[in-house]
């Protein structure tokens, strides 16, 4: 299967005078096309995968293979926005080493339904529509997959359920490639064709999920019964 292979990943941190172990051997298959979503508590080593996977740091042992082209996009928990630039320029902010087709930008900006914000400033956005932004400046640099660093954290709960849904529907609509990190559950089966559960810098445990994710009820005896196994995963 197309995406990313990583093989017996180690990662450590010096801390003071001892080193802290992140990451413990971590081997996982990151299929394109559908959303992966890394689950575990705070400090479990989840962000720490996403960053390696996604260039910004290096394990100290172990393989990161690419099936696919090697490039990367992040959306992180805030929106990282520049306040001097507008939506448009915001949105082609990454581009600018490259040739920029006004026709796509503005394709992108309707898809995440910013449509008449173009020439809006971040500080007269919401903070959900300061997110679709965000997202919209990562689809607009193509990437082969775009890391997600618990972008919807800081939102309230009705943005954050908007916002969900909104990102289902572009996966779908798009085929794009994800890995999302998260510490909600619900999200997580809201979400992730495959959840990989994180605990103590190793995997307990991954979860397929057929079903697709905007056809998805969590009340449903079946994702209520997955919910049951993640838990016991997580010993919460």
């Amino acid at each position: 299967m197309a995406g990313i292979e990583l093989k017996n990943i180690q990662k450590t941190y010096p801390v003071d005078d001892h080193t802290i172990h992140v990451l413990k051997g971590i081997n996982l298959q990151i299929p394109e096309k559908s959303i992966t979503v890394i689950l575990g508590r705070s400090g479990c080593g989840k962000t720490t995968l996403l960053r390696l996977v996604g260039d910004l740091e290096s394990p100290d042992s172990g393989e990161i293979n690419f099936d696919v082209a090697h490039k990367t996009a992040f959306v992180f928990q805030e929106s990282r926005l520049m306040p001097w630039l507008n939506v448009w320029d915001n949105v082609k902010f990454g581009l600018k080493k490259q040739p920029c087709d006004d026709t796509a930008i503005q394709s992108i900006i309707d898809t995440v339904g910013l449509s008449g914000f173009e020439k809006a400033y971040p500080n007269q956005l919401s903070g959900g529509m300061q997110q679709r932004v965000a997202i919209a400046r990562a689809l607009a640099y193509d990437p082969s997959f775009i890391m997600m660093d618990e972008p919807f954290a800081a939102l309230d709960y009705f943005t954050r359920d908007q916002m969900q849904k909104e990102l289902i529907r572009l996966q779908k609509s798009r085929g794009a490639s994800i890995l999302f990190v998260t510490h909600s559950i619900d999200e997580a089966l809201l979400l992730g064709h495959k959840i990989v559960v994180i605990e103590d810098g190793q995997i307990k445990k991954e979860f397929l999920i057929e079903t697709e994710s905007d056809e998805r009820d969590l009340l449903a005896d079946a994702f209520i019964q997955l919910k049951r196994e993640i838990i016991e995963q997580l010993d919460l």
